[in-house]
């Protein structure tokens, strides 16, 4: 069985502040984060959103690809994100 690996892309619910990460669970991974069960950075600034997703099955690519979105500027992260989410909607109930 392959595993499968994610990168992610948060935000609260203005917008304002995008945090990006990388997980093998991306519905717990966000349940997680919903929930505010995840100390940190997300918790202090109610990040809970998500915004953009891509999936990998090569745990290095994935974790490359993660850091390459982590160096972006926050309008080249908005473009990336509404490359497939024009609405900035939260796509957390789309994968239930």
């Amino acid at each position: 069985m392959t595993k499968v690996f994610y990168i992610y892309i948060l935000s609260n619910s203005h917008h304002s502040v995008y945090y990006t990460g990388i997980t093998n669970d991306l519905i717990r991974r966000v349940y997680e984060h919903k929930n505010k069960l995840v100390e940190g950075f997300t918790k202090k600034y109610n990040i809970d959103q998500l915004l953009y997703f891509e999936q990998f099955n090569d745990p290095e690519e994935a974790i490359k690809r993660e850091k390459q979105v982590k160096d972006y500027r926050r309008e080249k992260k908005m473009n990336l994100i509404k490359s497939i989410n024009p609405k900035m909607i939260d796509l957390y109930k789309t994968l239930l």
